[in-house]
This record gives structure tokens, C-alpha cells and sequence, in this order.
């Protein structure tokens, strides 16, 4: 394997894409149900949903992207604002809890889903650390040994 560069989706980088589909599908069926539902009860809450189910969609396409140095960059971006996102979101509904009637995605850290939404974009940022593109992996050569 000589000078080619890190496999892209391997091990734990297939799980952390599978984590972001997952979360891309229930954060999308979820801003929909309480958008088409009930937007008018609650409409700060159920945008907030919307708005993370698309960093989930980005992050999801990024990271599965991200042997390209732009897809790279699209990665940071969205998991660093899903970041902000679940830690912003998550203290104003322990301190202004009024502002969310109804839950989002990532009220109260992402209780509603097991805390997911915390823990996973530290998860992403780990891996896109660890894989930057053009990053090789080291050769290893073979050496004779004398008998």
C-alpha cells in the first residue's frame, strides 16, 4: 500500500456516519410532525428542530465526503454548530425554559435522545482531528532478516 492515502470510512468513521444518518432522520421526522402539527404552539422550538435535522442531513454528507479538503471544511462547520447548537439550546431551556414550550432536538442537552446530540459532535470533531484529508499512512517495509 505505498503512498496511498487513510481510508476514509472505516471502523468507527462508519459507525459516526450511521450515528448522523440516524439522528438526520429522526431530527427530520421530527420538525416535520410538529411543524405540519402544531407550528403555531410552539414555533421557536419546532424551527430549532428543523434547523438541527439540516446540520444533521450536512454533517452526515460532509463527513461521508470529507476526503475532500472542502467537504472537510463543510464537516468543521457543522458539527462545531451542532455544537454550539445543543449547548445553546440546552441551557436556555434550564434557564429560560419558557422560551420552549415544546421540546427540540437538542433541549436539555438532547435528553429526549439519550443525549446523543451532546456527546456526538465531540465524537465528530475526535474523528475529523484524526483524518484530515491528505493525510498518509505510513509505509512498512519489509525487512530481511539473515538466518
Amino acid at each position: 500500500m505505498s503512498s496511498s492515502a487513510r481510508p476514509r470510512m472505516t471502523g468507527i468513521g462508519r459507525v459516526l456516519v450511521i450515528v448522523y444518518a440516524i439522528m438526520a432522520l429522526a431530527a427530520t421526522g421530527r420538525s416535520f410532525v410538529q411543524i405540519v402539527r402544531a407550528f403555531d404552539e410552539a414555533p421557536l422550538a419546532y424551527t430549532l428542530s428543523a434547523l438541527a435535522a439540516g446540520v444533521y442531513i450536512l454533517a452526515t454528507l460532509a463527513l461521508v465526503f470529507a476526503g475532500s479538503p472542502r467537504w472537510y471544511r463543510v464537516a468543521w462547520i457543522a458539527i462545531v454548530f451542532e455544537l454550539v447548537g445543543v449547548l445553546v439550546v440546552g441551557t436556555l431551556t434550564f434557564v429560560l425554559p419558557e422560551l420552549f414550550a415544546h421540546q427540540t432536538v437538542w433541549s436539555w442537552f438532547g435528553a429526549g435522545y439519550l443525549f446523543i446530540p451532546l456527546v456526538l459532535p465531540f465524537f465528530g470533531l475526535w474523528w475529523l482531528i484524526t483524518h484530515r484529508p491528505g493525510t498518509r499512512v505510513p509505509e512498512v517495509e519489509a525487512v530481511a532478516v539473515a538466518p
